[in-house]
């Protein structure tokens, strides 16, 4: 790496290690991964590095917190700005690690299509966001005659920093993550679906990132977003981080750090891939996820659900529209490479951008960047002093 990011990491390691309003302010705005110099792969990222550089993906979240023992929430996944359900983009699924409640797969495995946005949440919130964002569809225009709807909802379970059993999801929160959607969103962290998530025993949440391949290589975008909550040994860059141990906090239960637990990754593509390349697409994003530690143990819900927003290739359904061309397999391998590296670096981000959080059942740490920023540094190369 750049003398100049190591410059950057020595002041950024300097200053969280003060209790002065300057490492104060620079831990209120942690850097995602790039910023701190940790570059994941060689493919280049989109503008953003984040699922919005995918033309016309939006993204929104609500928060929820409330009182010492309410952190949940639900991040929103909008492929387009138009009618979504007579503009069905092609869609798959694919199941790592079935330990988790995602609503909406089997309509999906059939048809190959999506027709309403992805919503993730807690796990016992699905069902409230499900009706709240059925609700909400329903009344949009040219909507009064449909009987039939099938809404997508993922979780992971938040119920460590969370009050799971609480409920406290209301159609409000789920119609504030829909309205809010933004082509510009790339917040991170303990945000939305990423409230109360937990990775690797440190505070994990929503991460994004991208990958844009050369006009050589078809010029696609792979964007990916994820709502980490899962654990294993955990790797960067593959630098395993087994010095860093999350630290106890006295007369409080301790936050969970094997490896069961979850992880919802969404993969967004402006390729023209029909269901078919989508589910193999989709498959390489746990290449991405196995890189990070993760053995997708008995107990975690391992989740990808992949589209693509190319408009030739939206409809209502039914027979494919004349003339409709997708990519041929020899065509996949570089979208293979950018979905694995983007599904890393967003999971990394993810824990990056999370910040020490109390909730329900105890405290969870961030990721001490001033203690791992050193580990991930290539051998033998020391961090420059600041000038």
């Amino acid at each position: 790496m750049a003398d100049a990011h190591w410059r950057w990491i020595w002041l950024l390691a300097a200053a969280l290690a003060t209790c002065g309003s300057a490492g104060q302010a620079l831990a209120a705005e942690r850097p995602r991964a790039r910023e701190a110099g940790v570059v994941i792969g060689t493919l280049a990222p989109g503008p953003r590095n984040a699922i919005v550089d995918v033309p016309g993906v939006a993204v929104g979240h609500a928060t929820v917190i409330e009182g010492d023992r309410i952190r949940t929430g639900v991040t929103a996944i909008v492929p387009h700005p138009g009618d979504l359900y007579r503009e069905r983009v092609p869609a798959a699924i694919v199941v790592g690690n079935g330990y988790g409640k995602l609503l909406g797969i089997t309509q999906v495995d059939e048809l190959g299509e999506l027709e309403t946005p992805i919503l993730l949440t807690g796990t016992l919130g699905v069902w409230r966001a499900a009706d709240a964002l059925v609700e909400w569809q329903l009344a949009r225009p040219g909507m009064q005659e449909v009987r039939s709807l099938n809404p997508v909802v993922g979780e992971t379970n938040d119920g460590y920093l969370n009050d799971i059993r609480a409920r406290p999801l209301r159609p409000e929160h789920v119609r504030r993550a829909l309205d809010t959607a933004s082509v510009d969103n790339v917040e991170e962290g303990a945000v939305g679906a990423g409230t109360g998530t937990i990775a690797f025993g440190w505070k994990g949440g929503i991460g994004t990132s991208s990958r844009r391949l050369d006009p050589a290589r078809g010029g696609y975008t792979v964007g990916v977003l994820v709502q980490s909550n899962y654990g294993g040994r955990l790797t960067i860059g593959g630098v395993a981080l087994d010095a860093l141990q999350p630290r106890r906090v006295a007369a409080r239960e301790a936050p969970p750090a094997r490896g069961d637990g979850s992880i919802m990754i969404v993969v967004a593509t402006d390729a023209p891939l029909d269901a078919r390349l989508l589910r193999r697409l989709a498959s390489r994003a746990l290449l991405g996820l196995g890189r990070t530690g993760s053995s997708m143990s008995n107990g975690s819900g391992d989740y990808v659900i992949a589209f693509s927003t190319a408009a030739g290739l939206r409809g209502p359904g039914g027979d494919p529209a004349p003339g409709r061309v997708v990519l041929s397999n020899d065509a996949m391998t570089p979208l293979f490479e950018a979905v694995a590296e983007a599904t890393e670096e967003a999971i990394v981000n993810s824990l990056f951008r999370a910040r020490d959080m109390d909730g329900h059942r105890g405290a969870v740490q961030a990721l001490p960047l001033e203690r791992a920023l050193p580990l991930l540094r290539p051998e033998g190369q020391a961090a420059a002093p600041p000038r």
